[in-house]
């Protein structure tokens, strides 16, 4: 057995004994606002109820429904839960279904969790990531420019449906949030067009719709799922991956950049920086954070500043 898969399984003792480890970041910027609770209307002035599976589609909606009368904004998991992997319904929520005029979605297997109780709502529900074309069955749709887009539109057009009186106003709102994230993807893309075919490791399965959009190279991925450490052989084959590639005749971004997640604690990341050398940064997949409308936008405003850094300081 070589040193490093001994190492590696030595360390993987060490993740499941001590499950929170804290993340060697060589860069952190600091772009988060205070996550204050957001106020909804009072449910007896509410003249529509509108309900958000979780946390991206709620910034979605805060927008997309912006200054429309009477609209009472509500979201299942709590805005910290990240992806919904492990999420269970509560009876909190099903009274949130039951009494939602429009519930939104994800969709593509995000909320398998709400099988059952679509069943009620499936004349009210609108499916933002319905028709979009899915790499692997991958439901993090939204993290990509594109597919935030798309999602964005496909809400806008679902509740114009649902409450013409406003649908004038849905769709504009939804056009004017689309040029801020046009906007910002214009930016990013002037400043990442030239990183084409980096390779990058990423804490979970989050970011291929992203990597697809500024052709980026995901090599290896920490964690399939938030929370499920990596198997001891996934974590050797990750460290002699990076290895051979610092080995290789020498070329510019031969290593990949390795990732993880705001709000999640990554043993398994310490581990692969304190083998191979790398510096580990924080890439936002914008799965929680504070209830504001431009959430989305500055979620990718502090991953542009982290990725311009990282493909900057990247070497063979």
């Amino acid at each position: 057995m070589s040193a490093t898969i001994r190492t590696a399984m030595n360390w993987i003792s060490y993740i499941k004994k001590y499950a929170s480890v804290s993340l060697i970041l060589l860069f952190a910027v600091v772009c988060a606002a205070g996550c204050a609770k957001a106020e909804v209307p009072v449910g007896e002035e509410a003249r529509i109820r509108i309900t958000a599976s979780f946390y991206p589609l709620y910034i979605m909606l805060l927008n997309i429904t912006d200054g429309v009368d009477g609209v009472q904004l509500d979201m299942l998991a709590p805005p910290d839960t990240g992806c919904l992997h492990d999420y269970q319904l509560t009876v909190a929520d099903m009274k949130k279904i039951e009494s939602a005029s429009v519930l939104v979605l994800n969709g593509a297997g995000m909320e398998n969790f709400l099988d059952a109780a679509l069943e009620q709502k499936k004349d009210s529900a609108i499916v933002a990531a319905e028709g979009y074309v899915l790499i692997d069955g991958n439901p993090h749709v939204w993290v990509s420019f594109d597919g935030a887009l798309y999602e964005i539109d496909r809400i806008a057009q679902g509740l114009a449906r649902a409450d013409p009186p406003y649908a004038e106003l849905y769709l504009e709102n939804a056009q004017v949030y689309a040029e801020k994230i046009r906007a910002v993807s214009k930016r990013m893309h002037a400043a990442l067009d030239q990183y084409a075919g980096a390779p990058i490791i990423t804490f979970h399965e989050a970011f291929p719709y992203f990597a697809a959009e500024f052709n980026l190279d995901i090599t290896g991925v920490i964690e399939r799922e938030p929370g499920t450490a990596p198997s001891p052989r996934e974590l050797t084959v990750i460290i002699e991956d990076i290895l051979a590639a610092r080995q290789a005749p020498r070329q510019a971004a031969a290593a990949p950049v390795l990732f993880a997640e705001p709000g999640y604690a990554s043993a398994a990341a310490e581990i692969i920086a304190r083998e191979t050398g790398l510096p580990v940064y924080e890439l936002d997949p914008a799965v929680s954070g504070p209830l504001e409308k431009d959430a989305y936008i500055d979620a990718m405003e502090c991953n542009l500043e982290v990725l311009q850094y990282a493909f900057s300081h990247a070497g063979p």
